[in-house]
């Protein structure tokens, strides 16, 4: 269920951020919470922590098609569960009065319609606008932005990453829609365990991931509480992965843990 009425957010002219936290994984997320290493974080979640959703797709280029068609992350539980947004689509079921519709085929071109200034700042390779697939994705915005320090080979890119919005808030003072992709998340990320003998990922470095993620998230949240409108903001990640369970590595499979994401929404008032 949509517990904010979009339509209204909009109509305040309040921001709007997107933060994909690209191969997130739910169980190492809500761990992470329960056991207080997410202190950033925690300021956006609620007392239950992150909430349990399926992703509609295994992999980045799948996940980001539907998200920017107004399909988020889907709660696990059983039923009809009303969108964010949307884009017009005859007989859809899962749009109700809260829902934000547009009339174009993806939600950033229908908020730059609105009004919205649209950024992107990409982090994995579909956003680095080398190729004509990685163009996609940075065409629908107005203003994108990659750089290979914003990429998954870059231990401090989620510092780049935020710091890059920072700058470019500063620089925008009516409503704006942000999106980033955080890269940290995703292969290789062994670099976030110090003590590490081998260039090998696992669970453990992936929590150490978001545990720098979640460090540098102070960067963009006083840059939030400078501006003038309320920030209305979504979080989760694209789609998880495996680190050998069943005998998997890797994504773009039909395993649970690629299929279960995080995912929290809030609006932070002035």
């Amino acid at each position: 269920m949509n517990h904010y009425n979009v339509n209204e957010v909009i109509a305040a002219k309040s921001d709007l951020v997107f933060i994909t936290l690209d191969t997130l994984r739910y169980d190492v997320a809500q761990a992470l919470w329960q056991e207080g290493k997410l202190p950033n974080l925690s300021k956006w979640l609620p007392d239950t922590g992150w909430q349990k959703r399926h992703s509609p797709a295994s992999f980045t280029y799948a996940a980001h098609h539907a998200f920017f068609a107004g399909f988020l992350p889907t709660p696990v539980a059983a039923g009809v569960h009303p969108r964010l947004f949307a884009t017009q689509f005859a007989g859809s079921t899962s749009v109700n009065k809260n829902t934000y519709v547009v009339a174009q085929d993806n939600i950033v071109e229908g908020l730059a319609a609105a009004g919205y200034q649209t950024i992107c700042i990409g982090g994995v390779g579909f956003f680095n606008k080398k190729t004509a697939l990685s163009k996609v994705f940075p065409s629908l915005f107005e203003q994108s932005y990659w750089e290979s320090a914003f990429g998954v080979t870059e231990p401090h890119s989620t510092q780049y990453q935020l710091e890059k919005a920072v700058e470019l808030l500063a620089a925008k003072k009516r409503q704006t829609f942000l999106f980033i992709n955080i890269s940290a998340l995703h292969q290789p990320n062994y670099y976030y365990v110090p003590t590490a003998t081998e260039p090998i990922d696992s669970l453990v470095s992936h929590a150490a991931a978001l545990e720098y993620v979640d460090s540098q998230l102070p960067i963009l949240m006083e840059a939030l509480q400078q501006r003038e409108q309320d920030s209305f903001i979504i979080c989760c990640g694209d789609h998880g992965t495996t680190y050998g369970e069943d005998g998997y590595t890797g994504h773009r499979i039909g395993h649970p843990k690629v299929w279960e994401v995080p995912y929290l929404e809030i609006l932070l008032r002035k």
